[in-house]
């Protein structure tokens, strides 16, 4: 069974983004990856420019919020910045 990973920050939009292309590029297929945010916003270009520089393409990728994997079984919760790191650790499921 493949195991999930959630990416999780504030805006889902530069670090948790980064985090979900390093993931998927380095999961070879073993991990579904997914980002998420409690406020999204989009995400930003100077992250899609320094992911290119890692030659890993997430310009397709779309600021999510948390609620979208209300529910679901999710193996790791990877928090990226403060802010997150409490919400995260008090959740059953996210």
């Amino acid at each position: 069974m493949t195991k999930k990973i959630l990416v999780l920050c504030t805006g889902n939009s530069a670090r948790s983004q980064m985090g979900e292309g390093f993931f998927r590029a380095a999961g070879g297929g073993g991990f579904e990856v997914f980002s998420a945010g409690t406020k999204p916003s989009s995400v930003r270009p100077e992250a899609i420019a320094v992911m290119k520089e890692f030659g890993i393409d997430i310009s397709g990728q779309r600021a999510k919020s948390v609620d979208e994997f209300s529910g679901q079984s999710i193996e790791y919760v990877v928090t990226v910045c403060d802010n997150e790191i409490g919400r995260a650790s008090s959740r059953e499921r996210v």
